[in-house]
């Protein structure tokens, strides 16, 4: 499926402002891929459905998610944006027609991370970060650190979102944990 299909469906899946999110993303994944040397159609497209499965409500995510036969872990059940993820890699596979695991992955792992992230998964995780249209307290730290040090600026926008995620008392998803202290492991060394 050609890139301008996937937007004329995009457009009518997802809300106005979500979809100008997505291509803000989208263009920052671009800058990303350039600068660390990625495939930026990938890039692109990864960007482009990581948010094709945002809808509106948890009793539609989870119907969807059931349809799909994805199995939700009980952090995922509680938290149903966790789910959107998952089931977009779902959908960018079954109604796009994406069968490169490299992209499906940066989809589904964009916004908990994972052990072990490929270059393109870090690159969608930090660009759905960083886009433009966001602004908060140390994002420009965390912007500027992105084209220095890939890792770093994980660990710092996942010391940010824990934070957030503490002082609203909601669930972490154990794999946002287990890639930070990969990303710390790898850093510093230690076995």
């Amino acid at each position: 499926m050609k890139i301008e299909e996937m937007k004329n469906i995009l457009k009518k899946d997802i809300d106005k402002e979500r979809y100008k999110h997505t291509i803000r993303v989208a263009e920052t994944a671009i800058e990303l891929a350039k600068h660390y040397k990625v495939d930026t159609e990938k890039a692109y497209i990864a960007a482009l459905l990581h948010d094709s499965a945002k809808y509106k409500g948890k009793d539609t995510l989870l119907k969807k998610a059931q349809e799909f036969g994805i199995i939700l872990d009980t952090v995922m059940k509680n938290n149903p944006h966790l789910i959107h993820p998952f089931l977009g890699a779902k959908l960018a596979e079954v109604k796009y027609n994406i069968l490169d695991e490299d992209i499906l992955n940066a989809i589904k792992y964009h916004t908990t991370g994972r052990k072990n992230m490929s270059i393109l998964e870090k690159i969608i995780f930090i660009a759905d970060y960083i886009e433009p249209g966001r602004n908060f307290p140390g994002l420009e730290k965390i912007r500027d650190t992105s084209f220095k040090d890939i890792d770093l600026s994980i660990i710092l926008a996942m010391d940010n979102t824990l934070k957030y995620i503490i002082n609203k008392g909601w669930l972490i998803h154990p794999n946002t944990i287990e890639t930070r202290n990969s990303l710390i492991f790898k850093r510093n060394k230690i076995i």
